[in-house]
């Protein structure tokens, strides 16, 4: 649904904002920057009424909507839930869209691939330095791409800070063109059984440790970072980026929704608004406008 706005439009009341915020629809609001607080309620994506964006969003809400209802319902809830209920919900939102036709299309519409060279090696090595934990990812050849043996080191890597309260500072770093590229595609979907992936999610989520040392902790970006390469650093207390980083949630475009607890932490780093754009966009924003919205807090020299 695209709502537009004009000047002198009375804004909708608390029962009109009520009424419509329970639709399982998607509201996309073109209007100018100085629209009333009121309409941005109602509103799950705002754009400019020369935003070139706008196309890309009704083009995606079009062929996916299931996945971008799904989203704009778990956004618009979020302000109600703790960071481990947000976690829940994603995660259970998230399991369901696997079951469903949008993200069985996107499955059918990837080639076949021939079996590739065994990828065995680690994917994260662990340095501690005095009173600092360093993690880093080591899977450069794939980007980064976060997969369950890159979650469960991670996992492993952080548990140490957990345990033990003299490490005071944690830095994750990423070899190679990217510090993460998001979640490893060719592993999405590869359980037969969404119910037990969320389980397991929930029982190994990476987001939810961060967030417990999220006071100490700091992510250096470089590169494209998509997906979970941005999910998960936002929930950290720092994220310094290098000026070649950008930033994007491809994820409506698989049938999916932002499944690393972006809609948590890209929702406290960014508001709902700006995490609702750049989900349902799938455009990227590069390493100005992420400082400027408060996804980066310091761009490095390099």
């Amino acid at each position: 649904m695209v709502v537009t706005p004009l000047p002198g439009d009375p804004w909708p009341d608390e029962e009109a904002i009520r009424r419509v915020t329970s639709l399982p629809v998607v509201i996309i609001t073109v209007a100018a920057s100085d629209l009333h607080p009121a309409w941005q309620q109602v509103s799950d994506v705002l754009v400019g009424a020369d935003d070139p964006s706008i196309e890309d969003i009704v083009a995606n809400v079009s062929s996916r909507p299931r996945a971008s209802v799904a989203l704009a319902l778990l956004l618009r809830g979020g302000s109600r839930r703790t960071l481990e209920d947000g976690l829940v919900s994603e995660s259970a939102a998230y399991s369901a869209l696997q079951s469903g036709q949008e993200f069985a299309d996107w499955r059918a519409s990837r080639p076949t691939k021939e079996p590739g060279p065994t990828d065995d090696g680690p994917r994260v090595r662990v340095c501690r330095e005095a009173h600092t934990l360093v993690l880093t990812l080591t899977r450069p050849h794939k980007r980064n791409a976060l997969d369950a043996r890159m979650r469960d080191e991670l996992v492993d890597g952080l548990s140490i800070a957990l345990a033990d309260p003299d490490i005071t500072q944690v830095e994750l770093h990423g070899e190679g063109p990217s510090f993460c590229a998001g979640g490893d595609l060719d592993e999405f979907g590869s359980r037969l059984d969404p119910a037990s992936a969320h389980v397991v999610r929930l029982q190994r989520h990476i987001g939810r440790i961060l967030s417990e040392l999220e006071p100490r902790t700091t992510a250096y970006l470089h590169g494209p970072c998509a997906g979970a390469g941005i999910e998960l650093p936002a929930f950290v207390h720092r994220v310094v980026a290098r000026p070649d980083t950008t930033f994007s949630l491809p994820e409506i475009g698989l049938g999916l929704i932002p499944g690393a607890g972006g809609t948590v932490s890209l929702v406290n780093r960014i508001g709902r608004l700006r995490t609702a754009w750049l989900a349902l966009s799938t455009r990227a924003i590069d390493v100005v406008v992420a400082e400027n919205w408060g996804l980066v807090d310091e761009v490095s020299a390099d």
